[in-house]
């Protein structure tokens, strides 16, 4: 089942009452074109202040050249941006201070310590030198302030370069694949400063790939496909739209196909290595009686996530292998 994707009309996607001082960006039928390609075509969509707002979509997708709009680097064709109430386009040096922008890619001063990096981005914007350890502190990394760039590891660098974004204190980051070639370690390690930026107000646009990730962390997601937004919505409004069916693993040895086929509110029944997967709406009752049966030990629960609406949504992928979830 595809989920139907929520109306993105700037109206609707509004602050309360639709108050633009609740409004941190606002795009409106906002076009872009290279040759005969649409990379951007026809996305409206408002981010509240204070918002986590994650913006997902295969390579491709016009993901880049949307934040680069919002960002002020490039111009829209067509359609209408706002970023803090002022038009990003033409580069506009009085609101480029209260953007933060960390990109992949993100270029450091590698020969200086981490504080003495930090420190020189505060000069630029003409801040004090005590911003520098307060967005050391802000991801983390203040006993690595005097250890050189150059002899920070991955994560470490991934940090710095979302220091490198806070140092002047904006009001609204942009943060482009902040966790991208990160282990698992480091990368959840990463989610709590992005949580924690979250919790002081910021307003955090972001892209990633990992699914998982934008789940865990954002307020709503807007998913893209062929240079439009397909859904917009908090994961889990997605999620639920998408998938209401549940499946439940139960080891092979527990109970027969029979059985599993004949337990009331069961609507089929496919078998895998090891295992009988029942897909069922009342993951509840299902359960009681395959208790009743043969008791819970083993038994899995596997219900969708916002990876599985993404591939139904850019068909990149169908069905759904979810999150597992033991019984005891």
């Amino acid at each position: 089942m595809t989920p139907t994707a929520p109306s993105a009309s700037p109206g609707n996607q509004a602050g309360p009452d639709g108050d633009p001082s609740a409004q941190a960006v606002v795009l409106d039928a906002v076009h872009k074109r290279y040759g005969d390609r649409n990379a951007v075509d026809g996305v409206s969509f408002t981010v509240r202040r204070g918002e986590f707002f994650g913006l997902l979509g295969p390579n491709g997708a016009g993901k880049t050249t949307l934040v680069e709009i919002m960002e002020g680097q490039r111009k829209a064709d067509s359609g209408t941006v706002t970023v803090l109430g002022t038009s990003p386009w033409p580069r506009n040096p009085e609101l480029l201070p209260r953007l933060g922008v960390q990109t992949q890619s993100s270029a450091f001063f590698v020969r200086l310590t981490a504080r003495e990096h930090l420190r020189t981005m505060a000069a630029l914007y003409r801040t004090d030198h005590a911003a520098a350890d307060r967005a050391l502190a802000s991801v983390g990394l203040t006993e690595q302030g005097g250890t050189r760039v150059d002899d920070l590891s991955g994560g470490q660098r991934q940090r710095l370069a979302i220091a490198s974004a806070l140092v002047h204190e904006p009001e609204v980051i942009f943060l482009d694949e902040p966790t991208a070639a990160l282990d698992p370690q480091a990368r959840r390690a990463l989610w709590q400063v992005l949580r924690d930026l979250k919790g002081e107000g910021r307003t955090i646009i972001y892209t990633t790939h990992h699914l998982d990730e934008a789940e865990a962390l954002c307020d709503r997601v807007a998913i893209m496909a062929d240079g439009a937004v397909v859904a917009l919505d908090s994961p889990a409004h997605l999620i639920a739209a998408a998938a209401p069916t549940t499946r439940l693993v139960v080891p092979d040895d527990r109970i027969t196909l029979e059985q599993a086929q004949a337990i009331e509110g069961v609507d089929a029944v496919t078998e895998e290595p090891g295992a009988l997967v029942l897909e069922t709406l009342e993951s509840g009752k299902v359960l009681a009686a395959i208790d009743a049966l043969a008791g819970l030990r083993g038994v899995q629960t596997r219900t969708a996530g916002l990876e599985d609406v993404y591939l139904a949504l850019t068909g990149t992928g169908t069905g759904f292998d979810g999150g597992t979830t033991p019984q005891r």
